[in-house]
């Protein structure tokens, strides 16, 4: 079972400023965090191979700090981590991001066959829920999104059933493998860096 998971270095929300002229948020002395539902994506990825076994990916796209993220979700568990970063990125709207990431996902497929790329559900600063949709188009995967928790993966069958939070209650989904799965919050609860993980991320 490989697993990629797509996460965000975002400024912390609850030390945010917006800029009274420009209305845009203001990053500068703001401390980064990995968006927290890429978290929970993560925790369900690292369930899985605990489960089958196999790899987890991370994958980043952002700035040259954003390698901190990556180490930090190295210190959970997963076992490699690829920063796509460049200036030519910089202000990227979800189009421009959602392609960017799928590319990458197709590189990484030529190393090893990926089962399920996972995200958050949207991200902190932007809260557009458009990232994990677009990538899943643009690799022509199934979409799952808004899952409040994993039912069933039957590695064998290549199959996944899951819940989805929806409007007036919760639908269940089933779906073939591979596909992009995007979390919610308290989908699980995330687990704690292990200190054997901690160096392996300091040295990866």
């Amino acid at each position: 079972m490989h697993s990629v998971v797509c996460i965000k270095q975002v400024p912390d929300s609850s030390q945010i400023r917006v800029h009274p002229v420009t209305n845009t948020i203001m990053r500068q002395g703001v401390p980064a965090i990995i968006n927290p539902y890429d978290l929970y994506s993560l925790e369900e990825a690292l369930r899985l191979k605990d489960r089958f076994g196999g790899r987890v990916t991370l994958l980043c796209m952002g700035p040259p700090q954003a390698e901190a993220a990556l180490r930090k979700g190295l210190s959970y568990g997963a076992d490699d981590a690829v920063l796509i970063t460049d200036r030519a990125f910089a202000g990227s709207d979800t189009l421009a991001t959602s392609f960017a990431l799928a590319s990458a996902i197709r590189q990484i497929q030529k190393d090893m066959p990926v089962d399920l790329v996972f995200a958050g559900k949207q991200t902190i600063d932007g809260d557009t829920a458009q990232v994990g949709p677009g990538v899943a188009k643009r690799l022509g995967m199934q979409l799952l999104t808004y899952v409040s928790k994993i039912d069933n993966v039957d590695a064998d069958r290549q199959e996944i059933v899951v819940q989805r939070r929806a409007e007036g209650g919760v639908q269940v989904l089933s779906t073939r493998l591979p596909c992009l799965v995007t979390t919610m919050e308290g989908i699980n609860e995330i687990r704690y860096a292990t200190m054997s993980n901690m160096f392996r991320a300091a040295r990866h």
